[in-house]
């Protein structure tokens, strides 16, 4: 690991570059924004689903929206 990557751990991706070619990376907003885990799970899914898993992708978006009516939102 070089010392960019270690100041940084956005320059780098493990397992492909679907978030990495971003403009803006779906953890720099979820932590700017002081998103929830099921929040932040919504928008990662929703920002790889073109590169990396597609429906599959959505569906687990889908399914954290799900979650989040369930438990904000009960009745």
């Amino acid at each position: 690991m070089s010392e960019t990557q270690a100041a940084n751990p956005l320059v780098s991706q493990i397992g492909g570059s679907h978030y990495k070619d971003m403009k803006i990376q779906p953890t720099e907003f979820i932590l700017a924004n002081s998103l929830g885990f099921c929040e932040g799970n919504v928008l990662k899914y929703v920002c790889r689903h073109g590169t990396k898993n597609g429906k599959e992708d959505l569906l687990k978006a889908k399914h954290y929206i799900d979650l989040l009516i369930a438990a904000k939102y009960p009745g």
